[in-house]
């Protein structure tokens, strides 16, 4: 089981120090800053061309669609709400 010293002590390391860097000079370079949230939503496949938005953290379905795009919308706008 992992604690969060276990996590705190990972991330303090030099080589992701290093990495962080690297990552926030990139974004510089385009004009756009580093998206480091990870996404909330997940578009999950769930039969034939039918398409689940599930909440990552609870594993609850919060909508459907059967087109993926309308999945991948209704996705960025749940993930815009909150």
């Amino acid at each position: 089981m992992c604690t969060q010293t276990h996590f705190s002590q990972l991330l303090s390391s030099p080589s992701h120090q290093l990495q962080a860097r690297n990552r926030a000079s990139f974004a510089d370079l385009d004009g756009h800053q580093a998206h480091t949230e990870a996404p909330r939503f997940q578009v999950v496949l769930a039969g034939s061309a039918f398409f689940h938005i599930k909440e990552i953290s609870t594993g609850h379905v919060r909508g459907f669609r059967a087109n993926h795009n309308e999945a991948c919308a209704l996705a960025r706008s749940l993930e815009s709400r909150c």
